[in-house]
């Protein structure tokens, strides 16, 4: 099942959400990920590790991730460990993971390189 979040602004940041069939929920993001479309985006990432025993954000076409991106991804980690539920990251493109590793998020969330990996762990 797809769930279209929506543009988080439009033409920025596209948002889905999919749930697999055994629950786990996936989240597709497209655009930039910055102050803009943090707020929704972290709706979106509370809500699936709030109703879900995992969530992987597949960043496989987003080009850009700033600090608020960032805040918002230890967010939604730290929410999914009081919850007891997993929270990973797949398909970074270069420049995001060379933020997520700057930033040292690679060693906070676990990050695969395909969304595929993320679920088979």
């Amino acid at each position: 099942m797809a769930e279209i979040e929506g543009a988080a602004v439009p033409e920025r940041l596209l948002i889905t959400r999919t749930t697999t069939g055994d629950g786990v929920c996936v989240v597709v993001l497209a655009g930039e990920v910055d102050l803009d479309g943090s707020r929704h985006l972290r709706d979106v990432l509370l809500s699936s590790v709030r109703s879900a025993p995992g969530t992987v954000v597949d960043f496989r076409e987003v080009g850009f991730l700033d600090s608020s991106g960032i805040n918002v991804l230890i967010t939604a980690h730290r929410e999914a460990e009081a919850r007891d539920v997993w929270f990973r990251l797949a398909a970074p493109r270069d420049a995001v993971e060379r933020v997520l590793r700057l930033v040292g998020v690679d060693a906070l969330i676990a990050c695969y390189p395909s969304v595929e990996q993320a679920l088979s762990v």
